[in-house]
Formats: structure tokens, sequence, C-alpha cells
């Protein structure tokens, strides 16, 4: 493939932007060197690059877009709010309308506060659980990468660089499906810890009734318990990754897919703890969101559409059937390159992921980048393998062949040397302190 204009725009970009991109895991370190850099359209489950270079894509911005790239119904909708102006001086009629759709959909949400970003909901919902406790400590999951982008969790990755030593010390670690971890943290920190964050699941799914334990623990001891759903929901269910584990949290975070790739996300919660983010009650008031472009309302009418795509049509049981698909063409094509120790899929059908292994069984960013460039070379564009409503069955076969074809310069990478295949260096962990 050609990538001539991606490259002359790599180089601008980098002059002009800080790495290249505005967003770290959109960067030239996350892909090989032969990759496109920059893509001008999408369709569906398909997208093209600068040289018109066209792919099967599933990145699927970045989690964020599960029916497909300009689904019409949702371009529709959102263009048609647009020409009445995205912005007012006072509220728009379709932020109620839209709040109380999702609040149809999620018995938790008993009040609704909308912006734009994941992190923009899950630092609101920190700071409410900090005001309604009283607290400072915040405790989040060790094994989900990310919750936000602001100081209260950066500071405890591994870039922290600019955040206040006293900021870090606020945040703790308790580890996944380790209810004792969760137990620790609570007899260390007695009557301190604000709230605890998480996910529902990654890569692995609860066990033993983990998730409800940790509510009954948050709540035995004065915390709140919120939950991030910015990728779950709208992917597990409809209601998200709570309707299927049965668990009511008391804060939750949604965004992505909610807006079919549209900046759109939403803090969700109990009214008793929302309600103090209002302008009447019986309390110290709380800053809680309030942002100029929160309730654009094009974005609301593309969050407003899919909502109600979700509730007429088999969204969710499409991605689990293609996810499933997927995952067992490509575990065959692994069996059958005798790569099965070497690479695998992980994760809920509806968010596949894929890890690589080295000679010696490490966990290898060299042979990950092997892999994408391999899958490029081949028409997929794959960080991940998170399927959307529109990738059908064609797009799937065409991807375990190319997956197939992948793999077999991964088995001769193995025995050969990787320098031998390789083109460029190795991709690099979004998070991690030096160059």
């Amino acid at each position: 493939m050609d990538f001539t204009r991606s490259r002359q725009l790599q180089e601008r970009s980098h002059a002009i932007i800080p790495g290249g991109a505005h967003t770290y895991a959109k960067g030239d370190d996350q892909y090989p060197r032969e990759a496109p850099g920059f893509l001008v359209r999408g369709c569906g489950s398909h997208v093209w690059d600068v040289d018109g270079n066209e792919f099967i894509e599933y990145g699927m911005g970045l989690r964020s877009v599960t029916l497909g790239h300009g689904y019409p119904p949702v371009v529709e909708a959102a263009c048609r709010e647009m020409r009445n102006g995205v912005n007012f001086t006072r509220p728009a009629p379709i932020e109620v309308e839209c709040a109380e759709q999702l609040a149809s959909m999620v018995p938790s949400a008993g009040m609704i506060k909308f912006a734009k970003n994941g992190s923009d909901v899950t630092t609101a919902a920190v700071k409410l659980a900090r005001a309604y406790t009283g607290r400072d400590f915040v405790a989040s999951c060790a094994e989900h990468p990310f919750f936000s982008v602001d100081d209260w969790f950066i500071g405890v990755t591994d870039m922290p660089a600019g955040i206040p030593q006293a900021i870090r010390d606020l945040t703790l670690k308790f580890h996944y499906n380790d209810l004792r971890s969760v137990q620790a943290l609570f007899d260390r920190y007695p009557g301190q810890i604000a709230c605890l964050v998480m996910e529902a699941e990654r890569t692995e799914p609860p066990v033993g009734g983990f998730l409800q334990a940790v509510i009954d623990l948050c709540h035995r001891n004065g915390s709140l318990f919120v939950l991030d759903e910015i990728i779950t929901g709208f992917r597990w269910n409809k209601a998200g990754a709570q309707a299927v584990y049965e668990i009511e949290p008391d804060l939750t975070a949604f965004g992505k897919a909610m807006g079919n790739g549209f900046s759109v996300s939403a803090l969700a919660g109990k009214r008793e703890f929302m309600r103090i983010g209002g302008i009447y009650h019986d309390r110290e008031r709380v800053f809680l969101l309030s942002t100029t472009y929160g309730a654009e309302t094009h974005c609301l009418a593309a969050a407003l559409e899919t909502m109600r795509i979700y509730d007429r049509e088999p969204v969710v049981e499409r991605l689990r059937q293609q996810g499933e698909r997927l995952r067992r063409g490509i575990e065959q094509a692994a069996a059958a390159t005798g790569l099965a120790n070497r690479f695998g899929v992980d994760g809920h059908p509806a968010n596949l992921v894929y890890h690589t292994y080295d000679q010696t069984a490490h966990p290898s960013q060299a042979f990950r980048a092997l892999f994408l460039q391999e899958m490029i070379r081949r028409g997929v564009i794959a960080p991940s393998l998170v399927v959307s409503y529109s990738h059908s069955d064609q797009d799937i076969d065409k991807t375990i062949d190319a997956v197939a074809g992948s793999l077999g310069v991964y088995a001769r990478a193995l025995e050969e040397g990787i320098d031998n295949y390789l083109l460029g260096l190795p991709v690099k962990p979004v998070m991690r302190r030096y160059y």
C-alpha cells in the first residue's frame, strides 16, 4: 500500500501538535511504520485513508462507534437538529427528552447530567462522592487502565508528571475479583474513602458475586459505588453491564457508544446523590457539571436516535453474535498455525482484544506491531477486535483470512527473528513514563 500522503501529513502534524495527534491512543507510536496515518472517511465497518486505501476497521473510534461509521439514521437526526442551531442561552427541549430516554433504559439513572467526554463524568462522580461523604480518598481498580484525564486518576498512572504528590496520594488501588483487597483499603482508611470506581468487566468477568459484594462493602463503610460504563454501556446490554450483572450503582458514567461517535457523555445516578449538584436543596451546593458544549443539540439528537435504535433493533445480540464468530475463526487460525500459546483473543464478544507473546511466552510489543503491520497489509486495521452492528459476515470472514495470513508471518518471525519481518520500531504502551 502507498502511504505517501499520510507520511507528508505526519511531518506537518508533529510540527504543530504535541505527539502528532490529539488523542494518545491514535498516535504514531501505537501503530507500525507501514500504517495509514490519517483516515478521511468511514462507512459502516469500512474506512478510507488520505491515500485512498480501504480497510475493514475494528478500533471503531476507540470503541465509541457501535452502529457503524456514518450510520444514516444517527447522522440524519444530528443534521436535522443542527440546522436549528446547536447551542443556545437557555436549555433546549431535547436535553429533557434525551435524559428521559436514558433514564427509561437504565433503572439506576434517577437524575442525569450530560457532558462531552468520559473523563468529564467520571471526575464529576468523584467530586460528587467527596462532597456527599465529606471524605477525600478515592479507590480505583488497578486492573482497569483508564478512568479520566484528570489529576485524581492520572496521578497514579505511569505518566504522573505535573500532578502534585498530595493529589496522587488521595487515590488508592484495589484488585479486580479480589474482595480482600477492597476490605483491606476500608480497614486501612476507616471513614476516609469517598467512593470506589471501577468497570464491571474488562477481559475477565466478575466471579462469585464480586460486584455486589463490593457494593455491599462500600455501603457498610459509608462510601459510594461508582461504575464506569464508558465501554460496557450500550455494548453488554442497552442498560449497560449493570443490567447483565443485576447490580445498582450509586453513580454511573456513560459515554462512547451512547452517541455512536458523537461527543456526548452522561453522569447518571440516584436522586439522593445527584440532587446536590442542582439549585435547590438542603445542603451545601456542589459545582457538579457546567459545560458550554455539554448539551449541544446535535450531539444529543445523535444520542437520542442511537438509544432508540437500541430499543427497537437487536444491536446487542448482533454485537455478541459477530464477536463470537470472529473469536471462533481467530482461535481456529491460531491453532492451525501452531500459535495458540503465542497469540490469543480475550474479553467480551462485543469488546475483544488480543495478546501477543514472543518466543519466551512473554508479552511482546514488537510482535503486536508485526501483527498490526500484517493485518494492515491485508486490508484490516485492528488495534483491537471491537465489532460494530455494521460488521457483516463477509467482513468477519475476510478478517479471519487476514488473521490467518498474518499469523503465518508471525510464526516465521518467531523462528527466524522478528527483525527480518517488522519494518520500523515496535509499538509502545500509551501510559509510559519515558520515550
